[in-house]
């Protein structure tokens, strides 16, 4: 899992060691848009409507437009400062509150935390304070130059921020149109709407749902593919071709749990191969090595 972010979390005196990592992906399938004509993945080019030519990264500046059309600049000096006195490396967690107390639509991005060096003895502490109390942690953190609420909880057995919408970052109520002020319901269709949320109250179960339609995409995909309907454009058409074993892709959770039954089969052909005699080239390649080592001294 790949480290994004590394720091401490710290509540009164007590300072934590730890790395972050990201709890979620997106699953989503990327399609490139492609010229219909020859199939060629299509380019998006900065152009200055203004101008009417294509401008260089080395053009751009950055400007917050505070009335419409008008703005004001700021360099990367200017920006790269502010983030120098405003970064601090350390999720501060300021309050303990109940998890029940946090409505869900505060909730943004959830992040891993694991311990630092020399940090598993007061991560643990932390771990089992948060669960003893069942209790959670309010905290502020700086990630990329923007300073998010985020909460520190537990999950399973390891430490989760999950960074959190400041109150003036969610939009009032009172906006969303038409939602119908409180009226008489009837009792009848009200004790049958309960007893049917009665009936369907289960467990949650995470496992049980699925994204059919990506599913369903994948399975076209890989339909189309098995019938060589695929297609390459201009430049590779009469180069070298490059099949793709969809299904591998597809199903690479399962192929790595078969890699590790593969092992032991792998290191005896391994060892058969050590056992065999050398081809023609590779009795060379010693040869080779030996005159670069000759050319460097």
């Amino acid at each position: 899992m790949h480290t994004m972010w590394k720091g401490s979390i710290s509540f009164g005196l007590v300072n934590i060691p730890i790395k972050m990592y990201s709890a979620t992906e997106d699953k989503d399938i990327k399609l490139r848009t492609l010229h219909k004509e020859c199939n060629t993945p299509i380019k998006y080019e900065k152009v200055c409507p203004n101008c009417d030519k294509e401008v260089d990264t080395s053009d751009l500046v950055k400007g917050y437009e505070y009335v419409k059309g008008k703005y004001v600049i700021l360099d990367d000096e200017e920006l790269k400062q502010l983030k120098e006195q405003h970064e601090d490396k350390s999720v501060k967690i300021i309050d303990f509150v109940k998890l029940k107390d946090i409505d869900p639509i505060y909730f943004n991005r959830s992040y891993f935390l694991g311990p630092g060096e020399n940090g598993s003895k007061a991560y643990s502490l932390l771990r089992e304070a948060l669960e003893s109390s069942q209790k959670i942690g309010v905290a502020e953190i700086t990630i990329r130059s923007k300073k998010q609420l985020a909460i520190v909880r537990v999950y399973q057995n390891c430490l989760v921020m999950e960074t959190v919408h400041y109150p003036d970052e969610v939009r009032e109520v009172g906006e969303v149109p038409s939602v119908p002020e409180k009226a008489d319901v009837n009792e009848q269709e009200l004790k049958t709407a309960i007893m049917l949320i009665d009936q369907l109250t289960t467990e949650f179960d995470p496992e049980k749902y699925h994204d059919d339609y990506r599913e369903a995409v994948l399975a076209l995909i890989e339909e189309k593919v098995n019938n060589q309907e695929g297609t390459a454009t201009p430049n590779d058409a009469g180069g070298k071709t490059n099949v793709v074993d969809l299904m591998s892709a597809l199903q690479a959770s399962i192929e790595r749990t078969k890699d590790q039954e593969l092992k032991p089969a792998k290191k005896k052909t391994e060892a058969k191969k050590t056992a065999e005699p050398k081809s023609e080239n590779e009795k060379a390649k010693p040869k080779k090595r030996t005159t670069r080592k000759k050319a460097t001294s």
